[in-house]
């Protein structure tokens, strides 16, 4: 594990990066420290060619129980300005997270909340306890859940969020499940197990193919139709030509593995 940060901690194994949110004595709440170091360790990642997924989860019983009331303290004497800039650090996380090249699973063993469901929101994949909880509980204090709208909505859809931004109900992980929130829901003992095998899974397609599988689920939504149409047909044109697609192709002719998965 890494030591080098306050509120999280960080260890790279067989190319997989875990990020651990690091304040079990106060549900892992996050506050200005933890956005900051996360964005530093997330750039880390996406700029580290040799790591191949991100695995994102709590330590203790919780996942993250959102805003730190210390914080919150603060925060509520801060002028617009100041709110702004801390917003818009929030804003480029969840950004960042989302755009990351490497695919990212949200190990969820615990609460989620208010912008706790926001770090599940930008993951690529939700694996969730059956003891989780999960609640966009923002309007509760008389706030939005403003920065991890964009992430919500392409996640659950209008009309799952309206219920969840509105109500600010709390989820219990079968719901999420059926909900959208979650793509599956284990019991306490098969979450390592669970997630593992999604790892596995992950592991054994070109990097580089997923990476750019990402990059067409962000920018494909928005093009309008002959954008899509040369867009698309531009991008497998150079995924067949490039190096990893010339593996990938040879070694299903020849029946066995692409060296990326050896």
């Amino acid at each position: 594990m890494s030591s080098e940060y306050q509120t999280i901690d960080f260890k790279i194994e067989n190319q997989i990066a875990r990020i651990f949110l690091n304040r079990p004595e106060v549900h892992n709440a996050f506050n200005d420290v933890m956005i900051a170091e996360l964005s530093e360790i997330f750039k880390k990642i996406s700029e580290d060619k040799k790591l191949r997924v991100a695995v994102l989860t709590g330590n203790g019983k919780s996942f993250c129980a959102g805003a730190d009331l210390n914080w919150m303290k603060r925060v509520i004497t801060y002028s617009y300005e100041e709110n702004l800039r801390e917003s818009l650090d929030l804003a480029e996380l969840f950004y960042l997270m989302y755009t990351l090249p490497q695919p990212t699973i949200a190990r969820v063993n615990g609460a989620a909340i208010g912008g706790g469901a926001g770090l599940v929101a930008v993951c690529d994949i939700v694996i969730a306890s059956e003891k989780a909880k999960f609640s966009l509980s923002e309007v509760k204090l008389g706030l939005v859940p403003a920065c991890i709208s964009p992430y919500v909505l392409r996640r659950v859809g209008e009309r799952v969020a309206r219920e969840l931004f509105l109500t600010g109900a709390r989820i219990e992980g079968q719901k999420a499940l059926q909900l959208g929130i979650a793509n599956q829901v284990v019991p306490e003992d098969k979450l390592d197990e669970a997630v593992d095998e999604r790892v596995k899974l992950l592991l054994s397609s070109g990097p580089k193919a997923i990476s750019m599988c990402k990059e067409l689920l962000q920018k494909v939504p928005g093009m309008e139709v002959e954008e899509f149409k040369r867009y698309t047909a531009e991008v497998i044109a150079k995924m067949r030509i490039s190096d990893e697609g010339q593996e990938g192709m040879n070694a299903f002719l020849e029946k066995r593995k692409p060296r990326w998965s050896e």
